[in-house]
Order: C-alpha cells, then sequence, then structure tokens
C-alpha cells in the first residue's frame, strides 16, 4: 500500500511536470515563472511552502514538550510572519520588478561580497530544510510500512527530484495546488476523528495528571521564552531570508502580492495550530515516541487511532507537504546557482542553456547532499530555530538596503560577519554566561526586541511608529530581561544577532556619503532570456485562468 501511495502521489505530480514541459525549457520561467503567476495557484503554492512536513512535525513536537500553547506559539507567530512579508515585499518588488533571487537585488545594490553572502546563507537553509523534510519522509515511511528510515529517506528525494528536475520552479508552483487540497483536506477529517478516537473531551480529564504545571498552563513562561519568544525573531528572519519565499514573491503578479500572503496566512495558522494538537493529545494520553524521537510522534498517533482509509490520507497530507516544499528548495537552491552564482560571478554573459544545465545539476547534487545529512536524524525542531536566528544576522541588513540609500556594501557584509560571529558562540554555550557577560548579552537582547518589534511595525506603518514601538518595547522589556534572560541561548542567540547586525550597520551607514539611486536597480536587473520568453509561451500556458509562465 505504501508502494502504491508512492506511486500515484509522486507518478501523479510527475505527469503534471510533464504536461507543463518544454522542449526548449526557458531559464527566467524555469526560475519566476515569468513573473506573473495569478492569484489562485500563488497563494496555495505559498501556502503549501511554509506548510512543510517540518511545521507539522514540529508543531506536534511543541504541543507535546509545551502543551496546549505550544502548537499556538509555533503556528500563530509563524503565520503572522507570512503576513509581515507582503509590505516587505510590495517595496522589493517595486525596487526589482524582474529578480529572480534576493542575493541577486544585494548584488544590484551593493555588489559580490553582500550578494554572496545572502546566497550562501540561503544555500544553507535550503539544504538544512531539504533535510529536514527528508527526515520527515523517512520517519513517516518507517513507522507506516516494513521499510526502514533510510529507504523512506531515499524514496521521497527520488520522488520529489524527478517531478521538479524538469521544469523547475513551475512544476513546484503548479504541483502546490494539488498538495495544498489534499492537506487542507485532510487535516479537515482527520484531527476530529484522531481527537474522538483517542477519548474526545475525556481525555483532557484523565490525562491532567501527565502534564507539568508549566504545561497546564496556557500562559506558559516556559513554552513563551523556550518556544514562542525564538520563533517569533526566527520566523521573521524567514520571511526575509529564505529564498523560497522570495522566489514566490518575484513570480506573483504584483498587483495580487497583498492578497496572496493575507490568504497563505489563514490557511498555514489553520492548519499548522490544528496539526499541533495532535502533540498536545498525546501529551495528554502519556504516549511515549518510538524510540525517544519526537519526530515520530505524529505518525505513531495516526498509526494508533486511524482505520486504514484514514491511514492513506494521512500518508498523502504528510507526503503532499514535505513534498511542497522540498520542491521549493530544490528550486530555490537551483536558482541561486544559476543567477547568484553562474549569471553574475562566473559567465560574463550567461548562456540560458547553460543556466538550466547548472540549475538541474544543482538540484541533483543538493539532493545526494540532503540525503546524508537526513541520515544523521537531527531534531527538526532544533534546526528550524537554528536557520532562523542564523538569517536574524541579515533581516536589519537586507531590509534597509531596500529603503536606506546610505547602506554601503562594507557596512551590509562587515555587520552580517560580526552578528554570525557573536550569535554562533552564544548559540551553543561557548561563552560563560556569568557576571557582567550575562549582563552584556541580555543588554544586547534588550535592543534585539526593541529591533523585532521595531522592523515588524515598519513595515506596515513606517519609520516614526517604528522608532516608538521599538524604543517603547526596549525601555518595557529590560526591567524584566536583565539579569536573567541569558540562560535561555536559543532565544539570546536570535535577539543578539538582530542587535549586532542591526547597530554595527547603522553605525557605519549613517555617517556615509552615499546616495544611492534605487532606479539603479532595474536598470541592471532583468530576463536572461528574453526571446525565448516571447517565443515560447501561448494562451494554452494559462491554468484556469491564471498564466503560469512567462510574460507576453
Amino acid at each position: 500500500m505504501v508502494i502504491l501511495l508512492l506511486v500515484l502521489v509522486y507518478g501523479g505530480t510527475l505527469l503534471v511536470s510533464a504536461y507543463i514541459g518544454k522542449k526548449k525549457e526557458n531559464a527566467d520561467g524555469y526560475m519566476t515563472a515569468g513573473n506573473k503567476v495569478g492569484f489562485g495557484i500563488s497563494a496555495a503554492s505559498m501556502t503549501a511552502t511554509w506548510i512543510w512536513a517540518s511545521s507539522m512535525y514540529a508543531s506536534a513536537t511543541a504541543g507535546y514538550t509545551y502543551g496546549i500553547s505550544g502548537p499556538i506559539h509555533y503556528g500563530l507567530w509563524g503565520a503572522l510572519m507570512i503576513l509581515f512579508i507582503y509590505p516587505f515585499g510590495k517595496r522589493i518588488r517595486a525596487v526589482a520588478p524582474k529578480a529572480h533571487t534576493l542575493a541577486e537585488v544585494m548584488h544590484a545594490r551593493h555588489g559580490r561580497s553582500s550578494q554572496l553572502m545572502l546566497a550562501g546563507s540561503n544555500i544553507v537553509g535550503s539544504v538544512i530544510s531539504l533535510t529536514s523534510n527528508f527526515i520527515a519522509g523517512g520517519a513517516l515511511v518507517a513507522l507506516l510500512s516494513p521499510f526502514s528510515f533510510g529507504q523512506g529517506v531515499l524514496a521521497v528525494a527520488v520522488g520529489v527530484l524527478m517531478y521538479t528536475l524538469w521544469s523547475g520552479f513551475r512544476a513546484s508552483v503548479l504541483t502546490d495546488f494539488a498538495q495544498v487540497v489534499a492537506m487542507l483536506g485532510a487535516v479537515a477529517v482527520i484531527i476530529p476523528v484522531v481527537f474522538f478516537a483517542a477519548g474526545g473531551p475525556a481525555m483532557f480529564d484523565q490525562g491532567a495528571s501527565n502534564l507539568t504545571p508549566q504545561q497546564s498552563n496556557f500562559f506558559s513562561s516556559d513554552a513563551f521564552l523556550n518556544q514562542g519568544a525564538p520563533y517569533i525573531a526566527a520566523v521573521l528572519a524567514y520571511a526575509i531570508g529564505n529564498q523560497t519565499i522570495a522566489q514566490r514573491l518575484f513570480a506573483v503578479r504584483e498587483d495580487l502580492i497583498k492578497k496572496t500572503f493575507v490568504t497563505a496566512t489563514v490557511g498555514y495558522g489553520a492548519t499548522v495550530i490544528g496539526i499541533g494538537m495532535v502533540g498536545v493529545m498525546a501529551l495528554y494520553l502519556g504516549v511515549s515516541p518510538v524510540g525517544g524521537d519526537v519526530n515520530n510522534l505524529i505518525p505513531q498517533m495516526a498509526s494508533t487511532y486511524l482505520g486504514p482509509v484514514l491511514l492513506c490520507l494521512f500518508f498523502v497530507m504528510i507526503l503532499g507537504a514535505l513534498s511542497s516544499t522540498a520542491d521549493s528548495d530544490l528550486s530555490a537552491l537551483s536558482s541561486i546557482m544559476m543567477a547568484d552564482v553562474y549569471g553574475k560571478n562566473i559567465a560574463k554573459k550567461a548562456n540560458p542553456k547553460t543556466m538550466l544545465l547548472v540549475g538541474r545539476i544543482t538540484m541533483i547534487v543538493a539532493t545526494a547532499a540532503a540525503l546524508v545529512f537526513a541520515s544523521q536524524q537531527m531534531d527538526i525542531l532544533d534546526l528550524l530555530v537554528f536557520v532562523g536566528a542564523l538569517w536574524g544576522a541579515l533581516v536589519f541588513p537586507v531590509i534597509a538596503s531596500f529603503y536606506w540609500d546610505k547602506v554601503t556594501n562594507r557596512a551590509f557584509t562587515t555587520s552580517v560577519i560580526v552578528a554570525l560571529a557573536v550569535f554562533i558562540p552564544v548559540r551553543f554555550s561557548w561563552l560563560s554566561m556569568d557576571g557582567v557577560t550575562g549582563i552584556l548579552f541580555d543588554i544586547l537582547s534588550v535592543a534585539g526586541i526593541g529591533i523585532v518589534l521595531g522592523l515588524m511595525v515598519f513595515g506596515f506603518f513606517g519609520l516614526k511608529p517604528a522608532k516608538i514601538v521599538g524604543a517603547l518595547a526596549a525601555v518595557a522589556s529590560a526591567p524584566f530581561v536583565i539579569g536573567f534572560l541569558h540562560d535561555y541561548t536559543v532565544l539570546t542567540g536570535s535577539l543578539v544577532a538582530y542587535a549586532v547586525s542591526t547597530i554595527i550597520c547603522y553605525l557605519m551607514s549613517v555617517r556615509s556619503t552615499q546616495n544611492f539611486d534605487f532606479a539603479l536597480i532595474k536598470q541592471r536587473i532583468g530576463d536572461y532570456d528574453p526571446v525565448a520568453d516571447d517565443a515560447t509561451h501561448t494562451p494554452d500556458d494559462d491554468l484556469d485562468g491564471v498564466t503560469l509562465s512567462a510574460r507576453k
């Protein structure tokens, strides 16, 4: 049955990919589908990309670890971060309407070092994301079939690679639509069935003794400081630094950005909070994860409480969730290597055919690398928070580069390098936090709190309200933060990354004599394959009235 489901899911998506494939593929279409994807497809793709198997597993882990507030912290903040993308996204598209990657825009704005720094961080992030999705697939197959974890990882990896390899982003964005429909439908059916099969409302009375006081408290400080607060900072960094999101931002029609991301916000929040409640139920039931691995919680609960038909539906749901993000990671990695490495740093004049070859080779190499890393079976939640915190060092320099004409290449590069140099030893507890050192990092964390909240406000309301909110947040949090926050290394590391990069970037830029003309970005970024773009597109490229491929 598992083999049949794998063949149906990946065989079906391969047929869809083959149907939209072109004998003469287009480099720009391969990376961004021509910047003209319509609302239905783009909203579904954004939702499917953000709802990955890892987010489902991590939400359940949060519920199992922190109680009922865990999935809400995970899902609510993640959903709001999708919402925060669109005001920045509108500015980014206005400045660079034909861009393929954020790093490509940094090349036009600053130069090579800033571009490669952002591209490099995205390569690391996307490989880790790909790895975590393969881990989720391996755990799913291992628990629901006689196959091993390694065999499951291999089956998922080959399946995703097959249908993404030929048409790139176009295949990813189109198959996302079918995958998100399957996911949302499955969640709506599966969660209530598991709830009532596990005992219904009586489960909460009978299993209350399995919870610690913090786990039973909806306003748990433990949940907020270990899960909620780090994730607020981490997901904002994901929103700004992640190429899978940027790729959809550059692909959707410019007038549909707000509509797309608001819709994805609702879809993501409802789905991920709902699936996270499986972890809460496991906590109340006193379930111990198989092998002590919390990644097994969701498939373990499903195999215990679902019948054969719903178990198949559950399998398809998780497979669709991990595939929709894995193919996005492959597309993101291929775009980075095509546009940022080959297009801007190797070729004097980029050849579209060579770009396509580079993109496809990248997908194969990335899949092989993720297979190797997945064999380590690392904790998915830790991976997600680590990558998000790592990207925190980039958030202010990237945002400022789209609004402030004084930000220089040297300020961007120096601020990010120093922030990473501080973040890594803090995150991995290489520094003693006793005495003055701990207080110093607490003060930096206070600055980080003000910066995170200020940036959120800035996107919607502008600079003056952002300064007011940021200052008030820092002042209000200082008495509660200084003296103890350094004990929470995940949160401290993330906030310190924000603070250090922002302070250094600002101080190095404020006295700059540079006055960058943002109109230059439009002149420096365009199509790589404009002739093929016009020649290969026909009305048949439309799906349900939405142009999927390149501009006319």
